[in-house]
């Protein structure tokens, strides 16, 4: 991904929302979101063979971005696209696999990843119910954040979070400007997975003076300075949004797109969060 906003226990509805965009070239070979053999939901990078966002059935969900500092790609590197398959299959709580892929992080070109869980809490049995406590779950949300270009594992705290291609929450005006979107989404009635996608395909460009600098020329940090990036060798190519509600029924749909930024097919996936080790 190189946008993606994370809001954990942040709306009434849902325990877990994710809406992210990935930006690539378009030449690299890639397939659209599908269930895996190894009970992973997600795209498959056809050079790499890992993914950039993925989910299990039961609950464990993460996400790579690049780091963004205009050196030139060593051929010989590792995907950074395996660190999320290692991730969804590891069993620790988000922030000891976070902590565990840290030190192996300098044979990977830049990258942040982020890690978690979505875990059933039971609860009471309300007075007068016959259902057991078994049965009656809330589900609440745990992450964390890694990068090689930064020290040791951190924890996320409940809310909305932000990630592009420098560290998390570096204040990059479309991050900024996406994480106030989302939160105005999240406070008020409307449907927070639609709104999603609208802010996702948000094509406005900063202005020069709000640039950052990350080693690629002025020309390249404008056009990457939109959520929405077009171009006809490297932009948008897929939005996603994951949406794990209270009672456990999670939604993921990803919507693609061509060098053009138009759309080319929709993938959408229900199902629900199964508690295991």
């Amino acid at each position: 991904m190189c946008l993606a906003l994370v809001a954990l226990d942040a709306h009434p509805r849902y325990r877990l929302f994710i809406a992210a965009n990935r930006d690539e070239f378009h030449a690299r070979a890639a397939e659209a979101a599908q269930w895996w053999p190894e009970d992973v939901l997600a795209g498959r990078d056809s050079v790499g063979g890992g993914t950039w966002f993925g989910v299990t059935r039961r609950g464990r969900w993460a996400l790579v971005t690049n780091y963004r500092e205009g050196v030139p790609r060593d051929p010989a590197a590792p995907s950074r696209g395996q660190l999320v398959r290692v991730a969804l299959k590891d069993a620790a709580p988000p922030l000891a696999c976070a902590a565990r892929l840290a030190p192996d992080g300098s044979r990977y070109h830049g990258y942040n990843l982020l890690i978690g869980d979505v875990l059933p809490h039971p609860r009471p049995s309300p007075r007068g119910r016959g259902e057991t406590r078994e049965s009656l779950r809330d589900w609440g949300s745990t992450a964390a954040y890694t990068s090689n270009r930064a020290s040791g594992a951190l924890g996320l705290e409940r809310g909305i979070h932000g990630l592009s291609n420098h560290l998390l929450e570096t204040p990059w005006p479309k991050l900024l400007r996406a994480k106030a979107r989302l939160a105005a989404a999240m406070s008020e009635r409307v449907d927070p997975i639609e709104a999603s996608f609208e802010l996702l395909a948000d094509r406005e460009r900063a202005p020069a003076a709000s640039l950052p600098s990350t080693g690629v020329s002025p020309e390249w940090e404008r056009l990457l300075s939109s959520a929405f990036i077009v171009h006809r060798e490297y932009g948008t190519r897929c939005s996603t949004v994951l949406a794990i509600e209270s009672s456990g029924c999670a939604r993921f749909i990803e919507r693609s797109f061509d060098a053009m930024g138009q759309p080319k097919g929709e993938t959408a996936f229900e199902f629900e969060i199964v508690p295991g080790p």
